[in-house]
């Protein structure tokens, strides 16, 4: 490895909607999701390959909605960790071991965070899960999931901050200002404790944080105008996207690209070249490379990220390097494919910006995001909600065999039959007198 990326941390990141397949959503070997980001060495200097140091892995969708509504959904976050877990030492190109950080589960969104034995994860400190609802009356069908933890220095220092989110925002290409709405809202009620030597005691948003990273199904869309030639034309439109040249055309109008240049949304995040592969929805089920011709297809699966040392006057610029930025098309189990991103951080902050404190992003003028007072009661709210939806509908799914409609038909049906057996001796009675 070269001198000037060897005390450069190395993070991957993966995202799938697995499109509430459950347990069969994920293929039993994840060597195409995880396996190409071990093969970086070229980009990275080295003669030796370099596995990374933190693994962040999130998914959507992970199990049948009405499982998760119910809270049951720990049986699947357990085997992935299992299998995820086996599978990066396994294809870890010089044997490194992980240990796992934090795994976090609300509904369908789950994140699990690794760290290298022999490195970072001796020095992983104040380990944070969150997770907030954005969903109808804040449940969890939409919504994020977080994990902070600090990174002390190799003396006892502070260290730095790390905070990894995961999403999933509202669907459908008309609802752009829900998803705007869904972000300000995770951004407010998703929070922390305050950071080490704070003065505050007030709980801190997600970008207290000296690194940030924000993945997940975004859902937002490409959304032609109705004069662009392509948008009457879906043959054309698959053809540009089959192109390196018609993506980079499409993405100037990816609706998450547009809100971003405009400064409404994610405000002093980054992100890689996203046109570099194929979009990653809608394609048909178990198909390598076939889209559904019910959606446009569009990047709805994506990977954001900034460091304390980005500017946010350049806004197009970043310490990060992005090594990788891909989607894997050989996953066909869901209408999605996976995207996996490798970055690069800068080197450590060696002088903080004040004794005993850690490095923070900074923000655009202007921009304060605060944490809403009534984050916690809400979050609660529609995780009350989430469990007596969800507890109902699997007891329509149980009695319907597996299908939702017959369910709630034999429990009609049964519910009928009492109420005629319950009334009929008094029928008897009242005729015999």
């Amino acid at each position: 490895m070269s001198d000037h990326n060897a005390d450069r941390l190395l993070v991957q990141i993966a995202s799938y909607n697995t499109a509430l397949q459950g347990l069969q959503g994920l293929p039993q070997n994840l060597v195409d999701w995880l396996h190409p980001t071990f093969q970086v060495s070229n980009f990275l200097g080295s003669r030796n390959p370099r596995a990374p140091d933190i693994v962040a892995v999130g998914f959507q969708e992970l199990l049948p909605l009405h499982l998760g509504l119910a809270g049951l959904s720990k049986g699947v976050i357990e085997s992935r960790n299992a299998l995820i877990l086996s599978q990066i030492e396994a294809h870890a190109p010089n044997k490194e071991r992980y240990s796992l950080v934090a795994k976090v589960v609300n509904v369908g969104v789950a994140l699990l965070v690794y760290a290298k034995d022999d490195g970072i994860s001796r020095y992983v400190q104040d380990v944070q899960t969150q997770w907030t609802g954005c969903g109808p009356a804040y449940m969890g069908n939409k919504g994020a999931v977080g994990v902070r933890f600090r990174v002390s220095t190799a003396d006892g220092g502070l260290g730095e901050v790390f905070t990894f989110v995961n999403a999933h925002l509202t669907a459908h290409e008309p609802k752009l200002a829900d998803r705007i709405a869904d972000f300000h809202y995770i951004v407010s009620s998703l929070l922390f404790p305050p950071l080490p030597q704070s003065q505050t005691k007030s709980p801190t948003t997600i970008y207290s944080t000296s690194h940030l990273f924000f993945l997940g199904d975004l859902n937002f869309r490409v959304s032609l105008p109705s004069t662009n030639p392509l948008a009457a034309n879906r043959a054309e439109y698959d053809a540009a996207v089959d192109s390196y040249a018609g993506r980079e055309a499409l993405k100037e109008f990816d609706q998450l690209l547009i809100e971003r240049r405009k400064g409404t949304i994610f405000q002093s995040f980054r992100e890689g070249e996203f046109w570099t592969f194929k979009c990653s929805y809608k394609f048909k089920m178990g198909e390598v490379d076939r889209y559904d011709t019910k959606r446009t297809p569009s990047w709805t699966d994506r990977i954001l990220y900034t460091t304390f040392s980005d500017s946010p006057d350049t806004p197009e610029i970043t310490a990060i390097t992005n090594v990788l930025y891909t989607s894997i098309p050989s996953y066909t189990t869901s209408d999605h494919k996976p995207v996996v991103s490798l970055l690069l951080l800068p080197p450590p902050s060696t002088i903080p910006p004040e004794p005993d404190t850690v490095s923070v992003l900074r923000l655009p003028p202007g921009y304060a995001p605060k944490p809403d007072p009534l984050a916690v009661v809400k979050r609660y709210l529609g995780r009350s909600l989430d469990r007596v939806v969800g507890i109902a509908w699997w007891i329509f799914v149980v009695i319907g065999a597996g299908h939702t409609a017959i369910g709630i038909g034999n429990f009609l049906l049964g519910l009928g039959a009492w109420t005629w057996w319950k009334s009929k001796p008094a029928n008897v009675v009242a005729s015999g007198v």
